[in-house]
């Protein structure tokens, strides 16, 4: 029996959805690394220490894309950085959105209460013809791969 083919989906096609920020393409995203301690517990008498669980933990979001004369993200980093994440809309729902070779929503992962914790505007070159890009970290709590 024939099995159907399923390629691996392009790492170069994908969007990113900032919730209230309509934003122009990002030329680069790392997707968050979630991750889990292996904690070290013996109990009194016990010759040996057995591994539990720890705290799951997510990394951060980076994102890179070129300066254009849009400040939104620009924005919500001012805003963060002075007043803090648990400012009004400090926190901002994202989600990073995979698209297959038919321009269809192929994988999403839904990051929840995400907020700005570095930007960088990118360095300036003389010498260079090169785009100038800006790069945000954003810091959250989940991260759910919703397909």
């Amino acid at each position: 029996m024939a099995t159907e083919r399923t390629d691996p989906y392009k790492n170069f096609r994908f969007r990113i959805e900032i919730q209230g920020i309509l934003v122009a393409a990002f030329s680069n995203a790392t997707i968050p690394d979630e991750s889990m301690d292996a904690v070290d517990y013996r109990e009194g008498t016990d010759p040996y220490t057995r591994k539990l669980s720890g705290m799951p933990k997510v990394g951060t979001l980076t994102l890179k894309r070129g300066i254009s004369s849009s400040q939104e993200l620009y924005e919500w980093w001012r805003l963060v950085s002075a007043l803090g994440a648990g400012a009004p809309g400090g926190r901002k729902n994202v989600s990073v959105i995979v698209v297959d070779d038919a321009g269809n929503d192929a994988l999403r992962w839904d990051l929840a209460n995400v907020w700005p914790t570095k930007y960088q505007a990118g360095d300036l070159d003389a010498k260079s013809s090169d785009v100038l890009i800006e790069t945000m970290e954003l810091a959250l709590e989940t991260i759910k791969r919703a397909r």
